[in-house]
C-alpha cells in the first residue's frame, strides 16, 4: 500500500482517472479540475506546479487520490484509514500547502499529521455538504421573468458577476475574465432576467462521467428574495438532464441556511459533508 506522485495531468489521469469515474458524484471536483488542466494547461489556477498522486492498495488497487493547483488548498477524495498519514508523510518537507479540502474525518486527521510532522497548523474554514439531484421540483409558482443561456455580450456583467459571488463566498479568483470566457466557450453560464434585464446567474460544469455541478449561483443583493436563484438553477438542472446527465450535484455552505433550504426544495439530497482545514503558515 502506498501512494504514487507526478507533476504531470496526463499521468494522474492515466492511473487514476477510472478510479475517479467509478464515483462521479463526490469526485465532481477533481474530475473537472483534471479536465481544466488537461484543456487549459497545468497553470491554469496559478503560477505554482500543480502536484497529483493515488494511493495503491496492496493489490494494486488505486483507492484514493489527492491533487493540488497552488494557491489552492491540498484537495483529497475519500481515503483509506492509512493511507492519511502515509500523505502527511510524503508531503511534509516537499509541498508547501495553503490548506486540505477533504471529508471531515480525513480533513482533521491530515491536520494532526502534518502539524506533528512540520509544526504547521491548521485553522477551520468553510464546512461545506455535497447534493445530488433527485426528483427535480421547480419552485411552483416561478418568478416573472425567464431563462436563458448567457452570451459574449453578457461578458462584463458576468465578470462582475463572477467576482461578486467569489467575494461572498471568500474565494480568489486568478482571472475572473479567463473563468467567463472558458465557460461561455460551451454555454456552461445562464441568467434569469426580467424584462430583459439579467437578475441572476447560474453556472454548470462540462459533463464528465455523466456528472453536471451547478455552480456560480449568484443574485446581486438587492434583487434577492424573489425566487430568481431558485428559478435559475432549476433550469440549469433540467438543461443538464436533459442534455444526458445522470448525476446534477452543486455545493453549499454549511453556514448558508437560506440556499441549503432552497437547494432542498428543488430536489437535492445531502451526499457528503467537506471541510477546508486552512494553514496557519
Amino acid at each position: 500500500m502506498t501512494w504514487h506522485s507526478t507533476d504531470t495531468v496526463a499521468e494522474f489521469a492515466a492511473e487514476a482517472g477510472d478510479f475517479l469515474r467509478s464515483r462521479p458524484v463526490v469526485h465532481s471536483v477533481p474530475l473537472t479540475l483534471v479536465r481544466a488542466l488537461e484543456l487549459n494547461g497545468p497553470h491554469a489556477f496559478g503560477p505554482g506546479d500543480p502536484i497529483f498522486g493515488w494511493w495503491r492498495d496492496a493489490d494494486g488497487t488505486v483507492s484514493g487520490a489527492y491533487l493540488q493547483t497552488p494557491p489552492y488548498p491540498l484537495l483529497l477524495t475519500a481515503l483509506p484509514a492509512p493511507a492519511v498519514p502515509a500523505l502527511a508523510e510524503a508531503l511534509a518537507g516537499r509541498r508547501h500547502l495553503s490548506g486540505v479540502n477533504a471529508c471531515v474525518a480525513d480533513a482533521e486527521v491530515f491536520a494532526q499529521e502534518w502539524q506533528r510532522r512540520t509544526g504547521v497548523t491548521f485553522t477551520t474554514g468553510m464546512q461545506s455538504r455535497l447534493f445530488r439531484l433527485g426528483a427535480l421540483t421547480p419552485p411552483d409558482p416561478l418568478p416573472r421573468g425567464r431563462a436563458r443561456v448567457a452570451a459574449a455580450g453578457d461578458r462584463d456583467l458576468l465578470v462582475r458577476w463572477v467576482e461578486a459571488f467569489h467575494d461572498h463566498v471568500g474565494e480568489s479568483v486568478r482571472d475572473s475574465g479567463a473563468v467567463v470566457d472558458e465557460k461561455l466557450a460551451y454555454g456552461g453560464l445562464s441568467l434569469w432576467e426580467v424584462d430583459g434585464e439579467p437578475v441572476s446567474m447560474a453556472g454548470v460544469t462540462r459533463p464528465e462521467a455523466g456528472m453536471v455541478r451547478v455552480l456560480a449561483v449568484y443574485t446581486p443583493r438587492e434583487l434577492r428574495g424573489r425566487g430568481y436563484a431558485g428559478a435559475v438553477v432549476s433550469t440549469v438542472s433540467q438543461a443538464a438532464l436533459d442534455g444526458g446527465a445522470t448525476d446534477v450535484v452543486l455545493f453549499t455552505d454549511l453556514a448558508n441556511p437560506t440556499s441549503n433550504a432552497l437547494y432542498q426544495r428543488l430536489g437535492y439530497r445531502p451526499v457528503e459533508d467537506r471541510i477546508v482545514m486552512e494553514s496557519a503558515a
